[in-house]
């Protein structure tokens, strides 16, 4: 019989788990996309799904100024991920002119409602904007700012179980809260708070989650003014306090980005806290990436602090990001319609409708794919054709080899149709679909699949 030399056995076993768990980590998450300031919810109208609000960064940029759009993500079992595209920039937004900072979400009189800041083009200062839509996730279309508060930066709404709406905001050291009107648009200024002093050393971005009938209000702190932020927190019995600051809930870690900003949901049954990382971009802070780990209390009602696990709150399974974009949201997503229409006349369509009208060859239908670094995707789109028909379709600026006059099939109805690898580049990526002649094509929607290693 062969000896087994011990020694070269354990170091291949480790070498072996190393690799095993790096393949199978899964923290970050969505690695495909740099994306920060998570903010989670259950609604309460589908307990089966979690969305994920968040802002974004820019691939190669070197500051957060560069910020100007937002994603929606989500999830029903915490390993697949489908993200929703683009859903509000600074361009939709009239009064603003850059900053695309930390949002939140609330849903409330049967809409959706994005809460974001950004700076204003008059003043110079930080907006609190709010934006709605009839769906989770979205896009929004910008309403307003929130009258009465001022340099109003990562904005945190809290509906407690009366339906009293309550806004937590906070930058360069400080943290105020006030209870909301019932149209979100203004607060009530008597209620108007000044939460500082409560908080151990706060930063920015506070969120507010309930627990055993406690507010636990959780924000990025300085200690001792010395970068990197951590994530701190105070509990109080009333949602305006006051509260008594209790201890750190995630302190540094390694990988961890200059800041940090989180948020705290309960899903299924277990606790989860959403921050975000540099690991992606591997050291720039600027450039960050999702992350999420169990949450666990104590007997008392405090938090455990977390370590972020490098295999996430997946379990070890290896998940998929989905990028589906609906056809007819067009330019508030950052695509197009040229010489098309939006159309509901066809049942079994997905979203609020699909495009159609493909007169000409001229006209088409346009959508954005954000993505972090260069790579390879997979590409479908979902449509219904009575005949077959020849289609162009462009991915950024460049017309794929085979890709002008491709062949497509009739379909039974609406279909899938794979159309095989795209290739895509760090940044912004406009795919353009238009067919020759031929008004009865209709266009539901797209799923990009990034092939990210």
């Amino acid at each position: 019989m062969k000896r087994i030399n011990i020694s070269t056995f354990l170091y291949t076993a480790c070498l072996f788990l190393m690799l095993a768990s790096k393949l199978a980590a899964q923290n970050p998450f969505n690695k495909y996309i740099y994306a920060a300031d998570p903010s989670a919810h259950v609604w309460k109208n589908d307990t089966t799904t979690l969305w994920l609000y968040t802002s974004h960064d820019v691939p190669g940029t070197n500051h957060h100024a560069t910020m100007f759009d937002y994603h929606v993500f989500s999830t029903k079992d915490l390993v697949n991920w489908t993200d929703h595209g683009r859903v509000l920039s600074v361009d939709d937004v009239e009064w603003a002119t850059d900053y695309a900072w930390a949002i939140d979400a609330v849903n409330r009189h049967g809409k959706y409602y994005l809460i974001f800041c950004m700076h204003e083009t008059k003043t110079g200062m930080f907006r609190t904007g709010v934006a709605v839509s009839d769906v989770p996730q979205g896009p929004f279309k910008n309403i307003g700012f929130i009258k009465g508060v001022e340099w109003g930066q990562d904005p945190c709404v809290y509906v407690d179980d009366d339906n009293r709406a309550y806004l937590y905001w906070g930058a360069g050291g400080a943290c105020s809260a006030a209870e909301l009107n019932d149209d979100l648009l203004s607060i009530k200024p008597e209620t108007k708070r000044n939460l500082t002093k409560e908080l151990f050393e706060v930063f920015e971005g506070p969120w507010v989650h309930k627990y055993n009938g406690k507010y636990y209000l959780s924000y990025p702190a300085l200690p001792g003014n010395k970068w990197p932020e951590q994530m701190y927190y105070a509990v109080a019995d009333k949602p305006l306090g006051p509260f008594t600051y209790k201890g750190n809930y995630i302190p540094y870690f390694e990988g961890q980005a200059g800041t940090n900003h989180g948020s705290i949901v309960k899903f299924k049954g277990q606790w989860l806290a959403f921050h975000h990382s540099m690991i992606v971009s591997e050291g720039k802070s600027e450039q960050r990436s999702l992350m999420a780990d169990f949450m666990f209390y104590n007997p008392d009602g405090t938090i455990k602090p977390i370590v972020p696990n490098p295999l996430g709150i997946t379990g070890g399974k290896t998940g998929k990001s989905i990028i589906h974009l609906e056809a007819e949201n067009g330019v508030p997503a950052g695509g197009k319609l040229v010489g098309t229409q939006v159309e509901t006349s066809i049942p079994g369509f997905s979203g609020k409708g699909y495009v159609t009208g493909f007169d000409i060859r001229q006209d088409y239908v346009e959508v954005l794919v954000q993505v972090a670094k260069d790579m390879n995707a997979n590409l479908k789109i979902r449509l219904s054709a009575e005949a077959d028909f020849p289609a162009d379709i462009l991915v950024g600026p460049f017309m794929l080899a085979g890709w002008s006059g491709l062949p497509i099939k009739k379909t039974n109805g609406w279909e899938e149709i794979d159309l095989g690898t795209i290739p895509l580049k760090a940044g912004d990526n406009k795919i353009r679909f238009t067919c020759h002649k031929n008004p009865n094509v209709k266009i539901d929607y797209f799923l990009v699949t990034p092939d990210f290693k």
